[in-house]
């Protein structure tokens, strides 16, 4: 869809489809927008910014649009005071139902930052009504989770507007598609 509103927006300002095309097909897109991190013949691996309830499902969609017969393992990482609310919660409800492998992750550290009360694993599940949910909320588990799972003819989608707790993403991603 963006792309069509920049062609919309480019014709509008005069400038013709051949140079459109050829302009556009040297853009590597946005910073953390499906941002393509490692791949090889079996697997690939995304970040997203993705945080807001419509963003997280969305670029799930996306991806699994563009590869239906792929595995999508998808990770999310719960970081904005918005999305740490327990009340909030509802508003992730399907969310993440195109996943075959979820978590939600979030940090005990970072709800202590932000000074929120302690965000009951039960109360994530129930929000994003995916009953195979994994909720995760030390790093350590988040590794052995993100190990445990078989990235053949898979894509791993990691959303997040942090850092995992300091989690080094990239090497990961690195790591599982050699």
């Amino acid at each position: 869809m963006n792309l069509y509103a920049a062609w919309f927006a480019c014709r509008e300002l005069g400038i013709d489809e051949a140079t459109f095309v050829k302009a556009i097909a040297s853009f590597t897109g946005a910073a953390k927008r499906l941002e393509l991190l490692a791949r090889s013949e079996q697997t690939i691996v995304y970040r997203d910014f993705a945080h807001a309830p419509s963003k997280v499902k969305a670029t799930m969609e996306a991806v699994k649009q563009q590869y239906p017969d792929r595995k999508l393992i998808a990770v999310l990482e719960l970081h904005t005071f918005s999305s740490l609310n327990e009340q909030f919660m509802k508003e992730y409800s399907g969310a993440m139902d195109k996943a075959d492998a979820a978590a939600v992750f979030y940090s005990g550290h970072a709800l202590e930052l932000k000074r929120m009360p302690p965000l009951p694993k039960e109360k994530v599940i129930e929000g994003f009504g995916k009953k195979d949910l994994a909720v995760i909320n030390q790093k350590e588990e988040l590794v052995q989770w993100l190990q445990s799972q078989s990235y053949q003819n898979a894509n791993l989608l990691l959303m997040s507007s942090g850092n995992y707790d300091g989690i080094d993403m990239l090497t990961f991603a690195k790591k599982v598609t050699n």
